[in-house]
């Protein structure tokens, strides 16, 4: 059986879309090297390396954004958008989890 289909993400302008992009690559790396949670240094290393070209990328799109005149974030609309694409566990993944019980 398959797995049920996931919500439509909603309209994005292709701006918007890169800026949702980049921004939970980010959030991926970060997670990856977060130290609460990664398990080696090497692989933390790895992800710090991508974080440079992610970040100047997620600057590139929200560049692109402020010289179209989009002065403001529809932030519903892109707080959906990061829904769909997981990125409430992707954000988790950057947080100090819960201790352990012992």
């Amino acid at each position: 059986m398959l797995p049920p289909e996931p919500p439509p993400l909603p309209a994005l302008t292709r701006a918007e879309g890169q800026l949702i992009d980049c921004y939970l690559e980010v959030l991926d790396l970060l997670g990856r090297i977060n130290p609460a949670r990664a398990g080696h240094t090497y692989s933390g290393l790895r992800a710090a390396q991508a974080l440079v070209g992610k970040v100047t990328a997620l600057r590139d799109a929200l560049t692109l954004m402020h010289n179209r005149g989009e002065s403001e974030f529809h932030r519903a609309t892109l707080a959906e958008a990061m829904r769909v694409l997981d990125g409430e566990r992707r954000a988790g993944l950057v947080t100090v989890p819960p201790p352990e019980e012992p």
